[in-house]
């Protein structure tokens, strides 16, 4: 049976919990479209997120990954559409780490394009009375540094198709006033877009991930 590597990380700035971790050990197992997921957690480290992330993937020899992060404020399910060399942290990570206008790969490409099918993902999730759209940045913190990595990575591995989506605050972590999706909802979106990353070659061109 071919595998499907979906990663989260793990909580960072001062909060408890993380969406993406929870969804990647709810779905650590489960079967979509004759691929099993194996679930895994990635630090939010900048450098050390990339070489678990590269461990995985030697590890499960996937046939697509997914990486999944939190986007506080944000209220819908977003596939990002490009990763950039860049890190530029507003923010330390966990390892208390800041870098500013650094290239993550000294001789990489300015950004590298998801080979997920983004706006079909978008679809599927609303067509499931999910939220979602497509986000043109995943910003310039750890998540955008792991989808570069991936992207980077991906290279070397002919057929892998992979990228990044991005997921709302839990309702527990959202401030007064701050957008929120129920885990089950996350966790239902993500086994979505799993499954349309295996199923749907060629991705929908419409436009900004409408569906009409």
């Amino acid at each position: 049976m071919k595998t499907v590597l979906l990663t989260g990380f793990e909580p960072f700035g001062g909060e408890k919990v993380n969406p993406s971790e929870e969804i990647a050990r709810q779905l650590h197992g489960v079967v979509i479209a004759k691929h099993q997921v194996v679930g895994a957690l990635l630090p939010c480290v900048f450098g050390e997120a990339i070489k678990e992330l590269k461990k995985q993937i030697r590890t499960t020899k996937p046939a697509l990954v997914i990486c999944v992060g939190q986007a506080g404020g944000r209220s819908e399910i977003t596939p990002e559409r490009v990763a950039l060399n860049v890190d530029d942290a507003r923010i330390p990570d966990n390892a208390e780490q800041q870098p500013v206008d650094r290239a993550i790969a000294k001789n990489g490409p300015v950004g590298y394009w998801s080979t997920l099918p983004i706006k079909a993902i978008v679809a599927a999730l609303r067509g499931a009375e999910i939220p979602a759209s497509v986000s043109q940045t995943a910003g310039t913190f750890v998540c955008n540094h792991v989808f570069y990595g991936l992207m980077h990575e991906l290279k070397n591995h002919r057929g892998v198709r992979g990228g990044f989506i991005h997921v709302p605050f839990l309702p527990e972590q959202a401030q007064a006033g701050q957008a929120s999706l129920r885990l089950d909802a996350m966790i239902e979106g993500v086994a979505l877009a799993i499954g349309t990353s295996i199923t749907v070659r060629r991705d929908k061109r419409v436009v900004g991930g409408a569906t009409h």
